[in-house]
């Protein structure tokens, strides 16, 4: 699959809209957390009879189960829409930490403009195979030579990993 390289200023203008994703992905992991707790006790006081029909509270199991499964598809569906659709990076531990990665090239080779939830403009950079602990500040030298590679006959994409 061919990548698009972003450029700073392509980058920055998706935060705006990154942040109400990662709010909404909150909101949703919140949610399947309460009911994920309110399962738990119901299974703390029934154990596997709880999935039994006649169990009195069954129907509330199951509506427990339903929001838990209706939260993760829409979660899923953000992710899948918002982000990965967009040609941006899902980090391992994006969605705990609210992380995406917008690639781009910079010297003949892709790396990685990092923004992180709360961030209000895309500031840092790593490495394809760096992660979070990898980041370093974008720096004015930098931003000029962003994302001029971006013919796909000539970029080879095969290191990045999404």
């Amino acid at each position: 699959m061919t990548r698009k390289a972003f450029t700073l200023e392509e980058a920055n203008r998706l935060v705006p809209r990154m942040e109400e994703v990662m709010e909404r992905v909150a909101e949703h992991r919140d949610a399947a957390r309460r009911h994920h707790e309110k399962l738990q006790v119901l299974d703390a006081l029934w154990g596997e009879r709880i999935r039994e029909e006649d169990n009195p509270d069954h129907e509330e199991y199951r509506d427990h189960r339903r929001a838990i499964d209706r939260a993760e598809e829409v979660v899923e569906e953000l992710v899948q829409e918002e982000i990965l659709g967009r040609g941006i990076r899902f980090p391992t531990g994006g969605i705990e930490h609210g992380l995406v990665d917008f690639p781009t090239t910079w010297r003949g080779r892709w790396i990685y403009l990092c923004w992180e939830r709360g961030e209000p403009k895309v500031r840092y950079w790593h490495e394809v195979d760096g992660g979070y602990r990898g980041r370093r500040e974008i720096t004015e030298e930098m931003v000029g030579e962003l994302a001029l590679d971006d013919d796909p006959a000539r970029g080879d994409d095969s290191a990045l990993d999404f």
